[in-house]
């Protein structure tokens, strides 16, 4: 959330990687990119590569599939992206001078009201998805179809949750880098031999050396995988493996459990290139054999801002976790009352009688005729 919403102490976030490049020696730096080959409009940090450094912030308002409507279309006219925007200011104008709505018990709690929202202004293309060509995600895998209809989050653990909601990562790689509904906001810092992103939601910190160091065993999976990075003339490439088995590319990535994901194997391949002083180009890969039958490549542009970003508070176990398994109790205690209690035939008529009932006697079975 930037200070646009929220008026509280900024968290001292370079106390988080300072630490960790303080520690690293020159002998393990990269080699600097080549200054010869960089364009004209790229500040250079003071050892030479490109900088990269600032606060960006990208937007959730274009879809990530390509609507029906624009196939065949990457980009949308100056004029259809103003009529976009306007309607979403228009639309933005009601909610704020609705009344509100209350939520009643027993009634769908409903989610955040658009006051929280911070999708960003709608860019002028048609899809954040550029390959495949038509801008829509591949066919699956047959293990894809089975973990599209198999994998419901649920209530009877907190590992039937989907981690997002569970606080413990935005959805690992390649979702933590996806704008949403807000806190689409990432920070960059770099020293010699590292870029460091701060990604806003769930605080998550990625480290990536740009050293030519060994990846990490294939036995260790993070949520966020192991990225190694290099420079390739003015744009940073980073690829990670090593990603927890349980995360997953499968989409839309937020309505899946935590129990189970891609498993191993999957790459990701990452591009962040400075286009001018207040655009930063960011493109992404996708290699997930087990869900996608091919791979897959989002485009999209961060911008820079000038707002600060605080943190986002979220933690693992909170009360909106207690909250859902509490409700899946209720429902199984509810579902007992009714597998307990089932009719009977009598020569009298019909009874209900419960199964705790039957250990009480014959008596019990008249107790509750219909």
């Amino acid at each position: 959330m930037s200070d646009r919403r929220l008026h509280v102490l900024a968290v001292p976030v370079m106390a988080l990687v300072i630490p960790v490049l303080a520690a690293t020696s020159v002998a393990g730096q990269t080699t600097p990119s080549d200054p010869a080959r960089r364009q004209a409009h790229v500040p250079a940090t003071p050892w030479g590569d490109p900088d990269l450094q600032g606060i960006w912030t990208s937007s959730g308002a274009t879809p990530m599939e390509r609507p029906d409507q624009h196939q065949g279309r990457e980009t949308l006219s100056e004029e259809e992206v103003a009529l976009i925007r306007s309607e979403t200011a228009a639309r933005d104008e009601r909610l704020a001078l609705a009344d509100a709505q209350r939520t009643e018990a027993g009634g769908n709690v409903g989610a955040y009201n658009n006051l929280w929202m911070e999708r960003g202004a709608r860019t002028n293309r048609t899809s954040m998805l550029v390959d495949p060509p038509d801008g829509r995600f591949p066919p699956l895998t047959p293990a894809g179809q089975t973990a599209r209809t198999s994998r419901p989050r649920g209530n009877d653990s907190w590992e039937d949750r989907h981690i997002w909601e569970r606080c413990v990562t935005r959805g690992g790689m390649p979702n933590a880098m996806f704008p949403r509904s807000y806190n689409n906001n990432m920070q960059v810092f770099q020293a010699p031999g590292y870029v460091v992103m701060l990604l806003e939601q769930v605080h998550e910190v990625r480290i990536v050396p740009l050293d030519d160091r060994p990846t990490l065993s294939g036995n260790i999976g993070q949520w966020n995988g192991d990225a190694r990075g290099h420079w390739e003339g003015d744009s940073l490439v980073v690829v990670t493996t090593n990603l927890d088995h349980r995360v997953s590319a499968l989409q839309p990535w937020s309505v899946f459990n935590s129990r189970t994901g891609s498993g191993d194997g999957m790459i990701l391949v990452e591009r962040f290139t400075r286009v001018d002083a207040d655009t930063l180009e960011y493109e992404i890969e996708v290699y997930d054999p087990q869900m996608y039958t091919r791979s897959w490549t989002v485009a999209m542009p961060f911008a820079r801002t000038t707002n600060l970003m605080y943190e986002y508070a979220c933690h693992e176990g909170n009360v909106g976790m207690e909250g859902m398994l509490a409700g899946g109790r209720a429902e199984d205690s509810a579902a007992d009352e009714v597998v307990n209690e089932f009719p009977v035939i009598l020569n009298s008529g019909h009874v209900r009688i419960s199964l705790s009932d039957l250990s009480q006697g014959v008596g019990a079975l008249f107790v509750g005729r219909l």
